[in-house]
């Protein structure tokens, strides 16, 4: 067979049109798959950050409990899918339950993946606003490393005792605080009972998983429960330690004050201003011992919430690595649904030099926020006076 020139070099350029883009594809894959994870990470965040707004918000609670429950089905599918307790269907094309559920199980991996995602992110964020840089952070912590986890865990879906323990986490985390929010009551006995509310939660789905498997006992059920029970446990002691965040409380703002005085609804907050370069400064970071101190906190509470926080000043002497001892824990009560929460100060006169902090925490001890300052004898503000009004 005989080619023309022309020929030949279509040919050839096709060839090398075709091997061109095969190399771009390859480097492609290989250049975007390791940054996609990372990608829709930040982005599943990001939107969640602009699209959650209040903790006590209906929607959005009513948003999480959706997929919490749907999350909780696919979990059941996945589980019987595994242990061949689902039959199968030779008639594709038709639409009924059974043909149906079969058409979703290749997906089934990434619907959790997403719906984890939807809630870790969810989590973080509600978290992350009522904790501070103390041992409460230790949950959040735990949060972000299962939400960044979850991003490489697609292909380990597969283990039902995973499954079953992220179904316990991502639902006691839920309880922890919507019971607070519909309640109105925040204490000991509300956390216990979402801790007994998401044990028989979990044992009912792992029933309903197991529904029809021949020869099941209690002891099948509890060595799949059994990691889930032990992941509820631990939280349940990070409880008692007061390293679970206060939420659904939340510092909006806090400082230190020369001055405070209230004109009608706002509260007019006078402080030292900072250097030209400190545009964010507003709270004082140095006081005078023979003046009066203020702390000035507004904590955001849900609607139907009652509850007591205090203002605990903290002291130890100047250059010294010594703890820091109590000189008072002043209580306040607070009621929720302010957006920008519960405002409310105190005073304390006269104080002594040294290095100051008043944490502002729950009657727990679990603390919502931290100010600081320094108590000087011969302290002068070296920047003119300003207020800010809240």
């Amino acid at each position: 067979m005989n080619l023309s020139p022309s020929k030949v070099q279509t040919a050839l350029l096709t060839s090398a049109n075709s091997a061109m883009n095969n190399v771009m594809s390859s480097l492609q894959n290989s250049f975007l798959k390791p940054i996609l994870p990372g990608f829709f990470f930040l982005a599943g965040v990001t939107y969640d950050s602009l699209t959650l707004t209040r903790i006590d918000r209906p929607l959005d609670n009513l948003i999480l409990l959706l997929y919490l429950a749907v999350l909780g089905v696919l979990v059941i599918l996945t589980g019987r899918f595994q242990l061949g307790l689902i039959p199968s269907t030779s008639n594709h094309t038709s639409w009924n339950a059974l043909s149906l559920i079969h058409r979703i199980q290749p997906h089934l991996a990434k619907a959790l993946q997403f719906l984890l995602g939807g809630l870790f992110s969810a989590y973080a964020i509600f978290y992350s606003q009522s904790t501070s840089f103390s041992t409460t952070a230790i949950f959040l912590g735990l949060i972000v490393v299962f939400l960044i986890a979850n991003e490489f865990l697609q292909t380990r879906y597969s283990s039902l005792k995973m499954l079953v323990s992220l179904f316990a986490l991502v639902t006691l985390s839920f309880l922890t605080f919507f019971l607070p929010v519909v309640t109105g009551w925040m204490n000991d006995v509300v956390f216990v009972t979402g801790v007994l509310m998401t044990s028989v939660i979990v044992w009912k789905l792992v029933q309903l998983t197991l529904r029809g498997l021949p020869n099941i006992s209690l002891y099948t059920a509890f060595t799949i429960s059994f990691p889930a029970f032990c992941l509820v446990t631990l939280c349940t002691v990070l409880y008692f330690l007061n390293w679970i965040p206060p939420i659904p409380l939340s510092l909006k703002f806090g400082g230190i004050y020369h001055q405070i005085e209230k004109i009608h609804d706002k509260y007019i907050l006078t402080h030292e201003k900072g250097p030209w370069y400190d545009l964010w400064k507003e709270s004082n970071d140095r006081v005078r011992i023979d003046a009066p101190v203020y702390c000035f906190s507004s904590v955001f509470a849900p609607v139907t919430l009652q509850t007591t926080i205090y203002h605990h000043w903290q002291w130890r002497p100047l250059h010294e690595l010594a703890s820091f001892t109590t000189t008072d824990r002043i209580p306040i009560t607070i009621t929720g649904g302010r957006e920008t929460g519960y405002r409310s100060y105190t005073t304390k006169h006269r104080v002594q030099t040294g290095e100051w902090r008043v944490n502002v925490e729950t009657e727990d001890g679990r603390i919502l926020g931290r100010m600081t300052f320094v108590a000087q004898e011969n302290f002068s503000p070296k920047h003119v006076m300003t207020t800010i009004t809240r």
